[in-house]
């Protein structure tokens, strides 16, 4: 846990998702402690000016400075401790082991128990920084909705975790060529069926019996966009033919076509099309 006398100082928004959580820490000079039993972490820096810190991860310490887009990683079940000299502001992100070891067996085929994280100190990966600034925006959206893409960025930090920070460097296998006809057409009816629910990527990828990441890479072979643009796409083209219905409600369209609120349908409606719904409904 956290040392409670520098808990009260900390301003820490954070989102929960399926198998991952991100918080935001912003707090002054200080120290604190903890442990996670069954969470992996990452602590990316966001403090433009760098901040000395002092890291102990289990037996392993280090001492130096954190700049922007610097990250240490912890793995799950190890004692933490950290003493900053200045204002600090990250990103942490923990990622559940389980998740991390279905990731290992699924798509990398590798025993995860011979595929363990290791702890690292100042070290950077520009791919795991920009997977971790899109799950930042999502924390600042406050957005909950975007579970499929949620679930897509969390796989493909996953697969990056395991290649990068594991103690042996697994090969990914790729798959080229994009889905056979008939399992795309598959894949395209029940996402039309359900676009009023909280499509996840697992659903997708369990209809055709593959790897979550392999299904998303597949997928965007096939039709030139990820599984959540896709969805994305849909929803919106099924808001418009509803909104040809004058006397319908746009917050009920919105639940209809698997938005959380009038605001979420809005903000990706513009997002698609240049306007708002009302804009269109008028127009």
């Amino acid at each position: 846990m956290k040392n409670p006398d520098i808990q009260a100082k900390i301003s820490c928004p954070f989102q929960t998702w399926e198998n991952i959580r991100v918080q935001q820490f912003q707090h002054p000079a200080g120290e604190g402690n903890c442990l996670f039993p069954d969470e992996h972490v990452i602590s990316l820096s966001l403090s433009p000016r760098p901040v000395r810190l002092l890291q102990i991860h289990g037996d392993d310490s280090y001492t130096g400075l954190y700049g922007q887009g610097y990250m240490s990683i912890t793995p799950a079940n190890t004692p933490f401790f950290a003493r900053w000299d200045s204002y600090d502001n990250y990103l942490q992100i923990r990622v559940k082991t389980q998740f991390i070891e279905n990731v290992a067996r699924e798509t990398l085929e590798k025993d995860p128990n011979r595929l363990q994280l290791i702890s690292e100190f100042r070290t950077q990966s520009p791919q795991i920084e920009a997977i971790a600034m899109m799950l930042f925006a999502e924390l600042q959206q406050q957005n909950s909705a975007n579970g499929l893409y949620i679930d897509s960025l969390t796989n493909v930090l996953a697969v990056n975790l395991l290649r990068q920070h594991a103690a042996t460097k697994p090969q990914l296998t790729t798959y080229e060529g994009g889905l056979p006809l008939h399992q795309l057409q598959q894949i395209l009816d029940y996402i039309d069926a359900h676009l009023d629910k909280d499509i996840k990527l697992a659903d997708l990828a369990r209809l055709l019996d593959i790897s979550q990441f392999h299904f998303s890479h597949l997928f965007k072979q096939s039709i030139g966009m990820s599984p959540y643009q896709y969805l994305l796409q849909q929803r919106v083209e099924r808001a418009k033919l509803l909104l040809k219905q004058k006397d319908r409600l746009i917050v009920d369209i919105a639940l209809e076509c698997g938005f959380s609120s009038h605001s979420h349908l809005s903000r990706k409606f513009r997002q698609l099309t240049g306007i708002t719904p009302k804009q269109y409904r008028v127009g």
